[in-house]
C-alpha cells in the first residue's frame, strides 16, 4: 500500500490545469507573473525571466500577499510576523527595504502588481497566478524555505500549514464520498483511499473503502495488510481501537488493542500524556466561530513544540461533554489525560475568554483556568497572545499533576515516571527532595539512555545544583549539565529546553557569550512559549552587557506566565539587569519579591545584597548576608567573581556592592 502519494487520484477534483489559478482573468488572458509557493518561492515572467527577490523576508512577504490577494495586510503586521523581535519603527523600516526590492523586480513586467499604503500592501491578483492551491490537492509541503526567518512567522508557517491540510482532507474526502457506492473500479477506490490515508492517516472511513476494494479484487491479503495498518495507526495516533463497522469487513483473528483507560494508564510505559485542545465555546452563537476555531488550533500549534505532549486532533473529541462527574464513555475510548477548552464572549470590540485545563484521571476535574480581556482590533494577534500565554502556562500545570500522579504509582519504575517524579523537587530546590530527584534522573538514563527528556531535566538539575552550592565539585557538575543537554538534543534536535541549557552552560561555564546567545535563539525559534528559555537568554544579554534586552525578555516570560514555577528564577534574572542598569532600588524590591516566592535560591541574595551595599541600606542587608552564609558557608567575593561572565564593568559594579554589604573578601 503506499501511504505516500504526492499526486491526486485519477478522479480527484482539480481545476488546476498547469498547477497555477488566477481569481480573475489577467490583462489580455495571459498572466503577468507566476509565483510558486510549493517548497521554494519563486517569481517568474510570462516570457521565463527569473524575477524571484533575493533576500528571504521579501520572499516571504510575496507569500503573504499572494495567499492573502485580494485583501491587504497590514504593514503593522508584518512587522509583527517578520521582525517580531525588533521594534515597531525598524521591522517598518525593514519591510519598506523588501517592498522596494519588489517593485524594482516587477515593474517592467507587472508594476501595478503591489499596492503599497501607508498602512497596508496588497497584490492586485489580476496581474499573477499562483500555485498555491495545489498544496490543498495533493498536500506537497510548501513555502519550505522560509522556515525560521521568525518566532512569529514560523508560528504563522504552522498555521498555514495545518489550514491547507485541513483543505486537503476536505477535497480528499469529497472525492472519496462522491465515488463510493458508484460503478467504478476497485483500483480508483484504493487510490482515492490510499490519497485521504496519506493526508488523514486516523480516517477510518478511507481504511474502510480501502480494505472492502482490496476485498472486492479478491486481494485479501492485502485487505488484512490495510486492516492491521488501521489497527497499529489508531492505536499509536489515538489510542483506540477500530470500529465495529470497521472489524466486521473481515473475520480475522487478530484482536484489536482495547481502548486506554484511565485506570489501566499506570500500568504502560509512558513516555507523555495525553492531551486535547476543543474548539472554544461561544457565548454568542455563531459569529464567534471563526476564533473559535482559530484560537484552538493556534494553541495546539503551539503546545506540539512542547516535545512531551501527545496532542490528539480535535475531530477525536470534538463531542465529548466537560461536566464535571459525568461518566461518559467517550472519555475512556478517546483516552484523554488532559483536556484544554473554554469559552469566547465578545461585548462591542471588547473579547473575553475563558480558558480551563481539566484532568481526566479519575474523572473531570479543574486544575488551572484564566481569563484574557482583549480588544478586537486583530484577531490574529489576539490569537498569538492567548495561546502563547496558555501554552506557557499550562506546561507546568500539567508537569506537575503528572509528577504527582506517576509518583503515587505503584508501577513508577519507568524513564518516564522517574523523570516526571524529579521534576517537582526540581522548581521547588528543598535539598533533600532536590538530591533525590538527581538521583532519579540518573536512573531513568541508565534504565533508558536514548529518553531525551530525563537528559534534558538532568541538565537543568546540575545547573541549579551548581547555583545552589550544593554540588561538591562545580566545575564536573556544569560540565554534565552540558554533556546532558548536548546529548538530548542529538536525542531530540527540536527539544528547546535542551538548547536554552546548552546556551546557559555555554554561557556561564565557558564564557561563550556568543555561541550560548546562538543557541539560546535557536531555543525560541523552536519554543517562543518557553519561559525558562526567555528567562536564561536574559542571563545571557547580562553577561554579554545588554541588560536593557535582559528586562524586556524577563518581562516577556512572566507575561507568557505570571505564576510560573521558576518565577523566582526570572527575577533574579532581573535584579541583575536592574543592578547593571543602576536601578538598585529596582533590584531590591524585585528581590523582596523573589524571596518571598524561594527562599532557598542562592544567587537572589548575592543580587540582592550587590544593589542594597549600594544604598547603604544595613538594616536590611544583616539579615539576608547572614542567611546567605547559612545557605553557602564558603562563600567569598573572589570566588563569585571568578565564576561570573559579566563584563568587566559589570563585574566591578557587582563586587563593590558585595563589598559595600560586607561579604567576606
Amino acid at each position: 500500500m503506499s501511504t505516500h502519494p504526492t499526486e491526486p487520484g485519477p478522479h480527484a477534483t482539480s481545476d488546476l490545469g498547469s498547477g497555477f489559478i488566477a481569481a480573475t482573468p489577467t490583462p489580455g488572458g495571459r498572466p503577468v507573473l507566476r509565483i510558486s509557493l510549493l517548497g521554494t518561492v519563486r517569481v517568474h515572467s510570462e516570457d521565463g525571466e527569473d524575477l524571484t527577490p533575493r533576500i528571504r523576508k521579501s520572499r516571504a512577504v510575496i507569500a503573504v500577499l499572494a495567499l492573502a490577494s485580494p485583501k491587504p495586510v497590514l504593514r503593522d503586521r508584518f512587522a509583527a510576523l517578520l521582525w517580531s523581535q525588533r521594534d515597531r519603527d525598524q521591522g517598518r523600516a525593514s519591510l519598506r527595504q523588501c517592498v522596494h526590492e519588489m517593485q524594482t523586480l516587477f515593474a517592467p513586467s507587472a508594476g501595478h502588481l503591489l499596492i503599497a499604503e501607508r498602512n497596508h500592501i496588497a497584490m492586485d491578483k489580476q496581474y499573477f497566478l499562483t500555485d498555491a492551491r495545489l498544496g490543498m490537492i495533493t498536500a506537497q509541503p510548501y513555502l519550505a524555505e522560509l522556515d525560521g526567518l521568525d518566532p512569529a512567522f514560523d508560528r504563522w508557517l504552522l498555521a498555514e500549514r495545518q489550514r491547507f491540510a485541513r483543505a486537503a482532507i476536505a477535497v480528499a474526502e469529497g472525492d472519496l464520498l462522491r465515488h463510493t457506492g458508484n460503478d467504478i473500479d476497485a483500483a480508483t477506490s484504493i487510490a482515492l483511499a490510499e490519497h485521504l490515508l496519506a493526508i488523514d492517516a486516523v480516517n477510518e472511513s478511507g481504511w474502510r473503502v480501502l480494505i472492502a476494494a482490496h476485498l472486492a479484487r479478491g486481494a485479501r491479503a492485502a485487505a488484512m495488510e490495510a486492516y492491521q495498518a488501521c489497527v497499529a495507526t489508531l492505536a499509536e495516533r489515538t489510542g483506540i481501537a477500530p470500529s465495529a463497522e470497521t472489524q466486521a469487513l473481515l473475520s480475522t483473528q487478530h484482536t484489536p488493542p482495547a481502548p486506554r483507560q484511565a485506570a489501566a494508564r499506570a500500568s504502560r510505559p509512558d513516555r507523555g500524556v495525553r492531551l486535547g485542545v476543543r474548539p472554544f465555546r461561544s457565548l454568542d452563537g455563531p459569529a464567534n466561530a471563526p476564533l473559535s476555531l482559530g484560537l484552538a488550533e493556534e494553541i495546539t500549534t503551539a503546545l506540539a513544540r512542547f516535545r512531551w505532549f501527545f496532542l490528539i486532533s480535535n475531530p477525536s473529541h470534538a463531542g465529548i461533554s466537560t461536566v464535571h462527574g459525568a461518566d461518559d464513555q467517550n472519555w475512556r475510548e478517546i483516552g484523554l489525560d488532559f483536556l484544554l477548552d473554554g469559552t469566547i464572549q465578545r461585548s462591542g470590540d471588547h473579547v473575553r475568554i475563558s480558558a480551563r485545563l481539566l484532568d481526566l484521571n479519575g474523572g473531570p476535574e479543574l486544575i488551572w483556568a484564566s481569563r484574557f480581556d482583549r480588544t478586537t482590533t486583530d484577531i490574529f494577534a489576539i490569537q498569538d497572545e492567548i495561546a502563547a500565554e496558555c501554552v506557557a502556562q499550562i506546561d507546568p500545570a500539567i508537569m506537575l499533576r503528572e509528577g504527582e500522579r506517576v509518583a503515587r504509582s505503584p508501577h513508577a519504575n519507568s524513564a518516564y515516571a522517574m523523570t516526571m517524579t524529579a521534576i517537582p523537587a526540581i522548581y521547588r530546590l528543598d535539598e533533600a527532595p532536590f538530591r533525590a530527584a538527581g538521583e532519579l534522573l540518573a536512573s531513568a538514563i541508565q534504565i533508558d539512555p536514548d529518553y531525551a527528556p530525563a537528559h534534558s531535566w538532568f541538565a537543568c538539575w546540575q545547573l541549579f545544583h551548581v547555583g545552589q552550592n550544593w554540588a561538591v565539585d562545580p566545575a564536573a557538575a556544569m560540565q554534565l549539565a552540558g554533556l546532558h543537554a548536548n546529548r538530548a538534543i542529538a536525542l531530540d534536535p527540536s527539544d528547546a529546553r535542551a538548547f536554552t541549557i546548552a546556551g546557559h552552560v555555554r554561557a556561564f561555564l565557558d564564557h561563550r557569550i556568543d555561541e550560548a546567545m546562538r543557541l539560546h535563539e535557536r531555543a525560541l525559534s523552536l519554543n517562543p512559549n518557553l519561559p525558562l528559555a526567555w528567562g536564561f537568554a536574559a542571563l545571557a544579554d547580562c553577561y554579554a552587557g545588554h541588560p536593557e534586552q535582559a528586562i524586556s525578555r524577563v518581562r516577556h516570560a512572566r507575561r507568557l506566565s505570571p505564576f510560573d514555577p521558576h518565577a523566582f528564577f526570572f527575577d533574579m534574572a532581573l535584579m541583575l539587569a536592574q543592578l547593571l542598569t543602576g536601578d538598585f532600588e529596582g533590584a531590591v524590591a524585585t528581590g523582596r519579591q523573589s524571596l518571598s516566592l524561594n527562599p532557598t535560591l542562592t544567587s537572589t541574595y548575592k543580587v540582592a545584597l550587590a544593589a542594597l551595599g549600594h544604598l547603604g541600606l544595613e538594616a536590611e542587608i544583616a539579615p539576608l548576608r547572614a542567611r546567605l552564609l547559612e545557605l553557602e558557608p564558603g562563600f567569598s567575593i573572589a570566588a563569585s567573581l571568578a565564576r561570573t561572565p559579566l563584563q568587566p564593568d559589570d563585574r566591578a559594579r557587582y563586587a563593590e556592592g558585595l563589598r559595600l554589604a560586607g561579604l567576606p573578601e
